[in-house]
């Protein structure tokens, strides 16, 4: 297992370096962050209702979680999805623990970019934004939160690039995603809410990403616009945990069950599919 670890480690790098050297997709990956830029600078003058603190910050450092689920979720479902349309998914099949080295590749290659994503935007909003702050407690909090962000979202990604086999389907996934950043206290603080959509919100990831980013990157006066006064680390480790856990445990099958059907003749059909929708 380590050594299909390290062959999947190293795919993904290799993934991860070639897409990081194609100047239409760090465009691409790119754009998104460089918009919430954009939103950092509309929204100042605005402040958070109850405090005099910058509404912008707010809005910038929980839009950068929507960002990691989308990236978690949709990417990841879009790649397994495309992957299963041109065959790769069945070249990885028919390796021995190439399933395994393929996820494992996919998971450093969505991870990587969406890290490098944050990072090159990071700097700017930090000149441009008033009130962003990452001090040691800030970085401890990125330390564990990372990991989390990805663990609780890419399994739910894969097992939905699993269910569905063609990306035109996946992108009808976007609108519950959007119904969950209007809830989850993204672009707004999620107390000006009523109680029982608080409560929906809190079930998913989205809501307790966009907390603990907001308590590593914003000062910690802030937190009198959170749900108790809180940060409540705890919890947000136990919900991502959950999540973690959940989809961990569900993926392998829903992976396994989905690799079983893969054949040439079925990658065969999905490329005649697409070809008449192109009208080829």
């Amino acid at each position: 297992m380590t050594r299909v670890i390290r062959i999947g480690l190293a795919r993904g790098g290799v993934e991860l370096r070639q897409t990081l050297t194609n100047a239409q997709d760090v465009f691409g990956y790119l754009l998104p962050a460089a918009l919430l830029l954009v939103t950092l600078l509309l929204m100042r003058g605005s402040t958070v209702p109850g405090t005099d603190f910058a509404l912008g910050a707010h809005t910038f450092v929980s839009s950068l979680a929507m960002l990691v689920v989308i990236a978690g979720v949709m990417t990841t479902a879009q790649y397994l999805a495309m992957d299963r349309e041109d065959g790769t998914l069945l070249r990885a099949k028919a390796t021995p623990d190439g399933m395994t080295g393929y996820l494992v590749g996919k998971g450093v290659l969505v991870a990587g970019v969406s890290v490098v994503s944050c990072l090159v935007v990071l700097p700017a909003a930090f000149v441009i934004g008033d009130g962003l702050e990452l001090g040691a407690g800030g970085a401890l909090t990125l330390l564990w939160l990372v990991p989390l962000a990805f663990l609780s979202t890419m399994p739910i990604g894969a097992m939905l690039g699993a269910l569905f086999d063609n990306v035109r389907t996946l992108s009808l996934l976007m609108l519950p995603i959007f119904g969950l950043v209007g809830i989850s206290g993204i672009f707004y603080p999620i107390t000006a809410l009523p109680g029982w959509l608080q409560g929906v919100a809190q079930i998913f990831p989205m809501y307790w990403l966009g907390l603990g980013l907001r308590s590593a990157l914003l000062p910690d006066a802030l937190v009198a616009a959170e749900l108790g006064g809180s940060w409540r680390h705890l919890p947000t480790v136990v919900m991502l945990g959950i999540w973690s856990v959940a989809g961990l445990a569900l993926a392998p099958g829903v992976l396994r069950r989905m690799a079983r059907r893969e054949s040439g003749s079925a990658v065969a059909a999905r490329r005649e599919r697409a070809m008449t929708r192109m009208g080829v």
